[in-house]
């Protein structure tokens, strides 16, 4: 059995040559964990080799015991990851195509998959959603198609990559509530702290290391005031990062 759900060793990453993680280590158990930092921290990066969507130039990332970059079929069941924009991650005309697709990649039958499908649906109360195009759907739909994709395939750790960006408030309170009564491990990746100020835990990341970690009062005090100091300066290149 693994020590921690979540195990990243020495990991970094350097597509075409640029480091953008540097020997990243860290365990975790939380079932709420943040992951702060400005544009250009390597956030996102991190999230898609968490995810295992690329895989480390160095180290390794395990997902409840399984290398997600070694063994993707037994990642999809342990690690889901919902993007920024949801039409970098739709890859189907209608809602149904979409959330059956990861189904049909764990190896299930097509009886299975359209069970999975219709429960899914069920669970948030859109089986009139089936058939609809997604292209009609609104931005915050299209989000929750996402979800609900990544949610039929039950993994136990999500991973959210700003996925607030570019809704209005009322459509990103619903899904913070949506995700809020999830019962599963939450990585959310964010550049706003006040989205993280009630987690388990924060990891502030900066020039693609870990810059702090801990209790998300402490850590989430100290990025402020950095961010803070930052801003203060006049030179404004610096913060083009």
């Amino acid at each position: 059995m693994p020590s921690s759900l979540i195990e990243l060793k020495d990991v970094s990453y350097a597509p075409e040559g640029k480091r953008v993680l540097s020997q990243i280590s860290l365990s975790a158990n939380e079932r709420r964990i943040g992951i702060v930092g400005r544009n250009g921290s390597g956030k996102t990066s991190l999230a898609r080799v968490m995810a295992g969507l690329v895989p480390a130039d160095t180290g390794r990332v395990r997902i409840d015991g399984v290398d997600v970059a070694k063994d993707r079929k037994a990642a999809l069941r342990r690690v889901g990851i919902l993007f920024q924009n949801p039409d970098h991650q739709i890859i189907f005309p209608t809602v149904k195509e979409e959330i059956g697709f990861g189904l049909a990649q764990m190896g299930q039958s097509h009886a299975q998959v359209q069970a999975g499908v219709t429960q899914v649906l069920a669970r948030f109360e859109k089986t009139h959603w089936a058939d609809a195009a997604i292209h009609q759907l609104s931005q915050g739909q299209r989000q929750l198609v996402c979800l609900m994709s990544v949610l039929a395939m039950a993994p136990g750790v999500i991973i959210l990559d700003e996925p607030f960006a570019g809704l209005d408030i009322p459509t990103t309170r619903q899904l913070e509530r949506v995700l809020a009564g999830l019962d599963v491990t939450l990585v959310q990746i964010t550049h706003a702290p006040e989205a993280v100020r009630e987690y388990d835990r924060v990891i502030w990341l900066d020039g693609g290391r870990v810059q702090r970690d801990g209790d998300a009062a402490a850590v989430l005090g100290a990025f402020g005031a950095a961010m803070m100091h930052m801003g203060e300066g006049d030179d404004l290149s610096d913060l083009a990062g």
